[in-house]
């Protein structure tokens, strides 16, 4: 996906882009932003759309906007919306960053809305759509190292080395001597360079990549670098020219973290496992993304196990369950290590509970689901699993009320609220409350007859009648 301008969309897209363009300049704003947020749903990668209605939200939101962080704690930051966003990314980043807009509609300044739209932006590959959120985290977030250098990464995608490097220079200023900001800012100048021999021709489609470097051998190695599905062929031969090159700076922790990222992609994991160590007995051994890489490989590792086990096999199931088994131990036995490390990390707590409840281990699930409930972007998720682990204690009326508070405090009707009712009335059920139970399932019927068995559990009550 690719980003549109105005000259670029529909017609249709046009009159109604038009439409909400005149009623931001008659400062009608509520209906501007309705019909900028009804073309995002339609064409999200429409970026001349996303910045008229960013600079709408900061318009409608005038001087009453709170502060950054206040919001953060406790405005959109805390939005169950939030929450629904999180979990859209992955499977519909588009969808994610319409319910993002929801949250900046209200607060344009929310950073959790504006970090969605960036990993959702990043998703489809739309570059200017990030860096305009990008633009507003910085500006409340200056001093954040990881951020700014994220920023000037896709500062200098969109063709804007100066400006990248000079984000990089100002924060230096600041933290002189910083290795990441200088590693990142050779990296930055290096793409420059490569950048003013031929960007311009590339934008005018008179040129190609091809076309600006000299050297087509090093054409043929960007090409191949910078491919998301990179072939078998390809990864040996990037694998071969960094091995090369390493004997000649064996400092370089960037060429060995590529390597390992190079050995997983070809389910090579002692080699890939031994360059990730390479860089954990370093100084930069502290990095946390680096122990989630290592975590995720191993991961990795146990489900390409698996996928290796015969499938004809007289004790295939045998195997299959034992390796299963050990994959999760080792989750549950990392992210155990994960809470001794942020003991106050509620969200850490969640995913916890999560492993044991998976792991058939209730009552210390339901423990750290108890705890989790304090964070509030895992509030009501954590509300949910507690009840599900009070109703296989066999605890129904505590786990009855546990749903009726969380669909109580569910402002949004949506599949989450669903379920938590859904859940609510197979607790009554059990409870032999079949009256309140079937009036909960009701509630279902009434929007999505087909949500799970409620279809079948209420045309078998009216039959019954």
């Amino acid at each position: 996906m690719s980003e549109k301008t105005v000259n670029e969309v529909s017609r249709d897209s046009r009159v109604l882009f038009q439409r909400a363009s005149e009623a931001a300049q008659r400062d009608n704003l509520d209906y501007a932003i309705t019909l900028f947020c009804q073309l995002l749903e339609k064409e999200p990668e429409f970026y001349d759309c996303r910045k008229a209605l960013r600079q709408a939200q900061v318009k409608k939101a005038g001087t009453a906007s709170t502060g950054f962080f206040k919001k953060m704690l406790s405005g959109a930051g805390s939005s169950p919306l939030v929450a629904k966003a999180q979990l859209a990314l992955r499977s519909n980043p588009a969808s994610a960053m319409a319910t993002a807009e929801q949250i900046l509609n209200s607060d344009p300044n929310s950073g959790p809305a504006h970090r969605i739209i960036v990993e959702g932006a990043n998703a489809l590959e739309l570059p200017r759509t990030a860096v305009l959120s990008y633009e507003v985290l910085a500006k409340h977030s200056p001093k954040d190292k990881n951020l700014i250098i994220e920023y000037a990464q896709a500062v200098s995608a969109i063709g804007e080395g100066t400006r990248a490097e000079n984000l990089l220079m100002a924060l230096m200023r600041e933290m002189p001597g910083d290795n990441d900001l200088n590693q990142a800012l050779k990296n930055l100048s290096a793409r420059k360079t490569l950048d003013e021999g031929g960007y311009g021709a590339l934008e005018s489609g008179e040129g190609s990549y091809r076309d600006i470097l000299k050297d087509k051998k090093e054409a043929v190695a960007l090409e191949q670098e910078n491919r998301v599905q990179k072939s078998e062929d390809v990864a040996a031969n990037l694998i071969a020219e960094y091995e090369g090159r390493l004997r000649h700076e064996p400092a370089n922790l960037k060429l060995v973290r590529s390597l390992a990222e190079l050995h997983t992609q070809k389910n090579q994991f002692d080699q890939a496992l031994a360059y990730y160590d390479q860089i954990k007995r370093s100084d930069m051994g502290n990095d946390s993304s680096l122990d989630e890489a290592i975590t995720k490989t191993k991961l990795r590792q146990f489900d390409h196990r698996i996928s290796e086990i015969n499938p004809f096999a007289a004790d295939h199931a045998e195997q299959v369950a034992a390796l299963k088994e050990e994959k999760a131990a080792f989750q549950i036995s990392e992210c155990q290590k994960r809470v001794e490390r942020f003991p106050t990390d509620m969200g850490i707590r969640f995913d916890m509970g999560v492993l044991y409840f998976q792991a058939g281990k209730i009552n210390e699930a339901a423990a750290e689901f108890q705890k989790a409930q304090n964070n509030p972007h895992k509030r009501l998720p954590a509300m949910n699993y507690l009840g599900q682990c009070l109703a296989k204690k066999r605890m129904f009326d505590m786990a009855a009320r546990t749903f009726a508070r969380a669909i109580e405090e569910k402002q949004v009707f949506d599949d989450e609220k669903k379920d938590l009712i859904y859940q609510l009335g197979t607790v009554l059920e059990s409870m032999g409350k079949k009256t309140e139970a079937i009036d909960q399932f009701k509630i279902l019927y009434e929007s999505d007859m087909g949500y799970r068995d409620v279809g079948k559990k209420v045309d078998d009550f009216y039959a019954a009648q």
